[in-house]
């Protein structure tokens, strides 16, 4: 069947639009006490680690969970899949809203969150390949990925506003009602698949998780994606969890690093949006993939050397832009790699070996300070990792899958 007799549907929006706003939620909660964390200890009586905990919990959970959640979405399709995610998100964001003056609840209450997460930020690349085309799955992958950043630019601006007239617990109320209506909304008006395929006859042909597994693990340009990820995501991992560790020495404030990191997230929102869509329009991955992790070396040179305001401003935007615009292309990259294994199982390994690697630099960032505290020997160490990172995005394939789609 040629190309142009693929018929695609309007309601894809509409999935994609419930997909959105369930990872927006999510990323709203992960992140709610992270501008305010001085204040929440002071409000439970308990350390500020205790509720960097609150965060962290994401993360540790995620390394368990990550495989299951793609299995139960590969193997029960996206309304289920997302749809358990989505439900523990409404149950467990109720929860923490009718239990916020209680620490050990709320923490609790994260756990449940943390579960949640990966049922929902493994499914980017499966809900683009259930609805749409071809030549428009990196340009609703990056859609899905701006939602991420979106629910944390939203959560650390209105939670410090929040709780100042609210108060904890009505913050949390409130947060939790709206976790609640975007969980019915989607289990309501999800649906599976469209009538007809997005793609080619046989598209939609896949290999059972564990066969596909096997597969994955036998492609060469996989396997260094997955250490392209575990680099770039770890990385920016530990880059904004320490942001504010990283510019103290250079003597910018915790407003001034507060402002690095919301442009940093600006300009990951605007080339989340451009960098898609261009790969989409010209089919290619492989050429998007090199420029992104080339641009963002001097993007980190700027965060690590940076002393005046105007430079780290121009610095963090950049650094954004061009790492989180890589995120969507390479998850889309992947599933065409592996196919036809299932999508949630690809995409979900390339975010496990990130969560590791984040673990891992973390710690090795704070091992590594100087004598004035400052990081910078482990941000020449990202750089070098950048370097070969460069070197591997160029030993990698252009997309078969795309050449083959090609008029």
């Amino acid at each position: 069947m040629p190309e142009k007799a693929i018929k695609v549907y309007g309601y894809r929006w509409v999935v994609l639009g419930l997909f959105f706003i369930i990872n927006l939620i999510m990323q709203a909660n992960w992140i709610t006490f992270a501008p305010i964390t001085g204040d929440a200890a002071a409000f439970y009586g308990v350390s500020e680690l205790s509720i960097a905990v609150l965060s962290m919990i994401f993360m540790i959970v995620y390394l368990a969970v990550s495989i299951p959640a793609s299995y139960v979405i590969d193997t029960y399709g996206i309304r289920i899949g997302i749809g358990v995610g989505a439900a523990l998100t409404g149950v467990f964001g109720l929860m923490r809203g009718f239990s916020g003056s209680s620490y050990a609840m709320v923490f609790a209450a994260q756990f449940g969150l943390a579960i949640a997460q990966p049922f929902i930020l493994n499914a980017v690349t499966a809900v683009s390949a259930r609805w749409f085309p071809l030549q428009e799955r990196a340009t609703a992958a990056g859609i899905s990925v701006l939602a991420q950043f979106i629910g944390i630019i939203l959560a650390m601006a209105l939670t410090p506003m929040l709780f100042l007239g609210m108060g904890m617990a009505k913050m949390l109320l409130g947060y939790g009602i709206v976790s609640a209506i975007g969980a019915v909304l989607f289990l309501v008006f999800m649906r599976e698949k469209p009538p007809t395929l997005p793609g080619l006859a046989g598209s939609d042909e896949r290999h059972t998780v564990f066969e596909g597994l096997k597969h994955i693990f036998k492609q060469r340009d996989m396997i260094i994606l997955i250490v392209i990820f575990f680099i770039g995501l770890g990385m920016f991992n530990a880059v904004t969890t320490w942001i504010e560790q990283i510019l103290a020495p250079r003597g910018f404030t915790i407003e001034q690093a507060g402002y690095a990191g919301a442009i940093m997230l600006v300009g990951g929102i605007v080339g989340a949006v451009v960098f898609p869509i261009l790969s989409d329009v010209f089919r290619k991955r492989k050429f998007f993939i090199v420029l992104t992790v080339l641009l963002t070396i001097p993007g980190l040179l700027g965060l690590t050397f940076a002393t005046s305001f105007v430079l780290l401003m121009i610095s963090s935007f950049a650094l954004g832009f061009f790492f989180m615009a890589g995120g969507p292309i390479g998850y889309q990259y992947s599933a065409e790699l592996t196919h036809p294994a299932p999508e949630a199982t690809s995409q979900g390994l390339l975010v496990l070996a990130g969560q590791v690697s984040g673990i891992i630099f973390i710690f090795g960032m704070d091992a590594l300070r100087t004598e004035n505290r400052a990081m910078t020997p482990f941000m020449l160490v990202f750089v070098g990792l950048l370097a070969i990172n460069v070197i591997l995005s160029l030993m990698l394939k252009e997309s078969k899958m795309m050449a083959e789609h090609k008029k």
